[in-house]
């Protein structure tokens, strides 16, 4: 990938026709955070992008000629906030784009649609140990100190 061909690279929705792309992608992205995801789940993931009842939404960097990676965004309400806080979920960079500013754009793109959303906040979480993506994150947004626990509910544990 050249600085060129970088700056031709836009965020756009996620299409039906990206299907391919964007499921190589969830793969590979499943594999860094080592979990394995059931097929129905990432069927129900891509069906909800393109239900409009649904707040669950996904980007993609791309060019004329490929996608370089994506980005998915949820919108909810928070006893924090008047408005709607728009939580990054998923962002996944090929790892030949990386270092070429796709992530930057993709979270770009998630802040100006969360400003249009007039959402209170955008957030999201990564693991400790993923140092490359505290890289940009620590560019381009702060980091409050909070810590994540989880506990099973039910049939999801």
């Amino acid at each position: 990938m050249t600085t060129a061909v970088n700056t031709l690279i836009a965020v756009r929705p996620l299409t039906q026709a990206d299907f391919g792309a964007w499921h190589a992608y969830w793969a590979a992205y499943q594999i860094f955070y080592q979990v394995e995801l059931d097929a129905a789940v990432t069927q129900t993931t891509w069906a909800r992008f393109f239900d409009p009842a649904e707040p669950v939404h996904c980007a993609v960097a791309a060019d004329e000629t490929r996608i370089y990676g994506f980005v998915t965004y949820v919108y909810h309400r928070s006893t924090w906030g008047r408005h709607d806080f728009c939580y990054l979920e998923d962002l996944y960079v090929d790892p030949a784009a990386r270092g070429h500013h796709v992530g930057k754009q993709l979270i770009e793109y998630v802040q100006a649609q969360a400003r249009e959303q007039q959402c209170d906040r955008l957030y999201w979480h990564t693991q400790e140990s993923n140092h490359t993506a505290q890289r940009l994150y620590d560019w381009v947004a702060q980091k409050p100190g909070v810590i994540e626990y989880r506990m099973p509910v039910g049939s999801a544990a």
